[in-house]
This record gives C-alpha cells, sequence and structure tokens, in this order.
C-alpha cells in the first residue's frame, strides 16, 4: 500500500465528516477486536496508563468525545462513582448502539449517558466537566484544533484535556518495524476479520485507518495545538516506544 497516496484520498471537511460516520459504520462489530490484534495487546497497558493521568474522582464530571465503543467513557465512570457522570459523545450511531450494550453490561449505564455529536460543535457550556479526553479518534476530525479548543472550552479551570492516539516513533529502530507493520499487515488482518469485504467510496477501513496517520501532527506540533487552545502545564507521553502518545493539558485555573 502506497500510505502518501491513500492518505490523499481522504476527503476533508464536512466531506471527511460523512466519510467517516460510514466507515465507522461498517466497521463497528469488529473494532474493538481489531484494537487488540492490531495492538498485539497492548491496547489494555495504554487504557491503564490513561487512567493514572485523568485527576478523576468520586463525584466528578468527565466527558469523552468522539467515544466510539466507549472505552475511555467506561474507564472514567468506574473513577467517577458513586455520584459522578460520564458524557460520551460520537458522530457514529452504530459505535453509540455497541457502547451502550457494554456499558449495560458492566452496570455503568447509569453513570454514563451517550448522545450523537459532533467533536467540533460540542453541546455544552463552558466549563462543564472536570476532564475531557479523546482515545484514537483525534486523526479522523475534519478540524484538529478545532477539536482541541472545543474540548478545552467545556473543561472547567484546572481541569485536563486528554488525547490518547497513535503516533509517529520518533526512533528509526521503532519507526521502520512499526510502520512495515501498521501499512502492511494491518490492511491484510482488516480484510481477514472484516465479515464481508466493506469499503466505504474507494477505501477500505483498514486502508483507511493506517493512512489517517501520514499527515497527523507529530508529538511535538500537537503539544503546540494545545497550547494554542489555551492549556498549560501541556506535556506528552510516549508508550511502547512511541507508537501511541498520551497528551495532557490543563485548563488555567
Amino acid at each position: 500500500m502506497n500510505a502518501s497516496r491513500e492518505a490523499d484520498r481522504i476527503p476533508g471537511g464536512a466531506a471527511k465528516e460523512r466519510f467517516v460516520r460510514r466507515l465507522f459504520t461498517a466497521i463497528a462489530p469488529t473494532y474493538d477486536i481489531m484494537n487488540v490484534v492490531m495492538s498485539a495487546g497492548c491496547i489494555y497497558l495504554w487504557h491503564r496508563f490513561f487512567r493514572r493521568h485523568t485527576a478523576l474522582g468520586p463525584g466528578d464530571r468527565a466527558l469523552d468525545v468522539c467515544t466510539g465503543t466507549g472505552e475511555l467513557a467506561r474507564i472514567m465512570a468506574e473513577q467517577v462513582r458513586p455520584g459522578g457522570r460520564v458524557v460520551g459523545i460520537d458522530l457514529t450511531p452504530g459505535m453509540l448502539e455497541i457502547a451502550r450494550y457494554k456499558l449495560a453490561a458492566r452496570g455503568l449505564d447509569e453513570e454514563v449517558e451517550l448522545i450523537e455529536g459532533n467533536a467540533l460543535s460540542l453541546p455544552f457550556d463552558d466549563g462543564s466537566f472536570k476532564a475531557a479526553s479523546m482515545g484514537f479518534a483525534l486523526r479522523n476530525v475534519a478540524d484538529i484544533p478545532q477539536a482541541i479548543r472545543e474540548m478545552a472550552r467545556v473543561v472547567r479551570p484546572g481541569g485536563r484535556v486528554l488525547n490518547l492516539e497513535l503516533s509517529k516513533p520518533p526512533s528509526p529502530f521503532v519507526r521502520v518495524p512499526y510502520f512495515f507493520y501498521f501499512y502492511r499487515v494491518v490492511p491484510v488482518l482488516g480484510r481477514l476479520i472484516e465479515r464481508t469485504a466493506a469499503q466505504v467510496g474507494s477505501i477500505r477501513p483498514y486502508t483507511y485507518l493506517p493512512a489517517s496517520l501520514v499527515k497527523f501532527p507529530d508529538q511535538a506540533t500537537l503539544a503546540r495545538v494545545f497550547r494554542e487552545a489555551g492549556l498549560v502545564n501541556v506535556r506528552y507521553y510516549s508508550l511502547t516506544g512511541g507508537i501511541v502518545t498520551l497528551h495532557v493539558g490543563e485548563k488555567p485555573a
């Protein structure tokens, strides 16, 4: 696969939003299992690291943007109970349906409210939440700086914005084999797991997912986007050799 050529075929603006909604509707039934397969189980370690940096406690309110199947919403719901509340918002009804089933199975449906909505225009007042998170979804939004600004807006002073996302490993000893796996092997794994040859437009879902990393900002650039959104104490943590990065910023108190 020529990743750069595939990346050039990804639409922008409102067309990207429509594209992403169709794509994640297609892969919703296999999304969780593919995350485990593609990460060789490391996703559980990344989620554990995320948990340690939310600064949430019982009674807090949190927001998970582009919640998908609700994994980060689940983690935060476990942290804020009793008395707390988590809202998960996503563009794709099919992903939200799976999230509702998973959260109910864990007895967390009372702590989590799931709604359909757009990361670029969050339907919440300023300062509504102690923390706002996004996991493995920032590559899919049509306007990355706007998504971070919106997350910063709805977090209260002293609260945190967190983004857990795939990244580009800085070391060539990690980057070269990882890119081979990500751009060559992952699309093949995706086709094996897909029950049907799901395709959105001219791009297969598990061809799009690696291609979406091509133009994604590197770690330092994304940290600058956090600062430009008005966040302070911005830091990032490279996980598994930089395959994944957790960015954390705080709203000035």
